[in-house]
């Protein structure tokens, strides 16, 4: 299926690029979120119409993650306490939802699907520098410090 992507998506085009994908992914995925539409000759012509605003708006996209970055970056260690069993392993773990909230109420507002665990969630006290996916062009460094609760 061809579509135009209306968003800039890692592997796969820039804004304003036709791409051949699977229907399914297409259909399930980029549409309904509203980063591709259907490569339709109507469709193209109201892309080309719009392709101001939409260049404008991923400009503003990408200052905005340029500026979280840096005050992640400018962020000292970010504490989360959590239950702890012998030699430091945490009863649960830290996931990325604990992370982004703790992350916000520090200051820089981040979401969950932000925030790349790839050896999954953090399961003993320590240092960890999480890794912040921003924008397809911007990642940062979140440092977390896992402490046991008092």
């Amino acid at each position: 299926m061809e579509i135009i992507l209306l968003e800039k998506i890692r592997n796969l085009g820039g804004l304003g690029d036709k791409v051949q994908v699977k229907p399914g992914y297409a259909r399930n995925y980029l549409v309904p979120r509203g980063k591709a539409i259907p490569a339709t000759s109507t469709n193209v012509a109201a892309f080309e119409a719009r392709r101001a605003e939409l260049e404008k708006s991923q400009g503003e996209t990408l200052a905005y993650a340029h500026t979280r970055a840096n005050q992640l970056k400018e962020l000292p260690a970010v504490v989360i306490a959590g239950k702890v069993g012998l030699e430091g392993k945490l009863f649960g773990s830290v996931n990325a939802v604990d992370i982004a909230n703790a992350v916000t109420v520090a200051g820089v507002e981040i979401t969950r699907q932000e925030v790349r665990l790839p050896n999954g969630p953090l399961r003993f006290v320590g240092n960890y520098d999480v890794e912040v996916h921003l924008h397809p062009d911007v990642e940062a460094i979140a440092k977390i410090q896992v402490v046991p609760e008092e």
